[in-house]
């Protein structure tokens, strides 16, 4: 078999980066000899260069140092000298497009919903009823027929990145949940006040509490965390996307918000708890591994709202999430940890 020289175009945020490695790693087994590139912003570098399977890792900017059209002209010039023979997108921007199209690839993948979809080569459905990593997988002709698509995203882990778990997560006489409680969007954000009863009631029952998520959550979760001292730390802020996944693994639970850290679950494959307020499940970005959860509010006529989320509830009443109330939440950790138990 020849060798493929494969770029893939990712410059969405961080979950949709995770939810990529699938598609990169089924690549990789189609075309064995195959180098996989991958363009994709700053903030999901870490991911990309962390994957066994990807040869090599463009940095694009587009937001900062890189907006403007001068420096995308550049980028696809680079690009270009690399003779890619095919190019995935699975982010559907216009500048992705842009980009597949004049790197000068011999074949082009991307959705039909994709802005200026035609002027890829080859375009498949977009079905918005599937999971996203199984849209992806689609992308590259994936037999679904002959093979699940559940494929975890796999993540090196170096021993220098254990080591430093190690100091928060050493002790064999404790059981650590993770709770990230952020989110983007403040109507994907389960309430302050509910996340701190489901916290009080897990550290009642022994468990040791890690608060995650990025800079923007680091608030919240010291907030969180100093109602219980003794019982939890907050990291938000102070670990990198692969010791957070480090972390993950040592943990029994995470419970999440409909965000990123879901989808880094599913690389440290652990049972999820994932709490969707103005979101739906449908729309692709549930927990998959066997052991994991989802809860949700729908009888409400306003939900979805939207696929993202808004700043503050349109409708001012933030149903979807007052309705979840924290015994509910807890009625579902309980059931999975009793899973885990047996």
């Amino acid at each position: 078999m020849p060798q493929e020289k494969i770029l893939v175009i990712q410059t969405a945020f961080l979950g949709d980066a995770v939810l990529t490695l699938p598609m990169i790693q089924e690549l990789k087994n189609l075309y064995s000899n195959s180098e996989i590139d991958v363009l994709c912003i700053p903030s999901t570098a870490e991911i990309f260069s962390n994957s066994p399977f990807v040869s090599r890792v463009f940095v694009y900017d587009k937001k900062g140092g890189q907006k403007s059209l001068v420096s995308l002209l550049k980028l696809i010039i680079e690009l270009k000298s690399f003779h890619y023979t095919k190019i995935y997108s699975p982010h559907r921007s216009f500048r992705s497009t842009i980009i597949a199209r004049f790197a000068n690839a011999k074949e082009t993948f991307s959705f039909d919903k994709s802005s200026f979809s035609f002027l890829y080569k080859h375009k498949m459905k977009y079905d918005n009823t599937k999971h996203e990593v199984a849209r992806n997988l689609e992308l590259i002709g994936f037999d679904f027929a002959r093979r699940d698509w559940k494929i975890l995203p796999l993540i090196k882990i170096t021993p220098n990145v254990k080591n430093t778990i190690e100091k928060f997560s050493g002790d064999e006489n404790k059981k650590y949940i993770a709770i990230a409680p952020g989110s983007l969007w403040d109507t994907k954000k389960y309430p302050q006040e509910y996340f701190l009863e489901v916290s009080k009631n897990l550290a009642e029952k022994n468990f040791f509490l890690f608060f995650i998520g990025g800079q923007a959550d680091k608030e919240l979760c010291e907030k969180l965390s100093s109602y219980l001292p003794d019982s939890s730390t907050a990291l938000a802020g102070k670990l990198s996307i692969i010791e957070s996944i480090a972390l993950l693994q040592k943990c029994s639970l995470l419970i999440s918000n409909d965000s990123a850290p879901t989808h880094l679950a599913m690389a440290a494959d652990i049972p999820t708890l994932t709490i969707y307020c103005s979101t739906v499940p449908a729309f692709g970005f549930y927990p998959y591994n066997s052991q994991s959860k989802i809860i949700s509010f729908d009888e409400l006529a306003c939900k979805p709202c939207g696929i993202h989320g808004y700043e503050e509830c349109p409708i001012k009443t933030f149903e979807c999430a007052f309705k979840l109330k924290p015994g509910m939440v807890i009625e579902k950790i309980n059931q999975i940890l009793n899973r885990e138990e047996k």
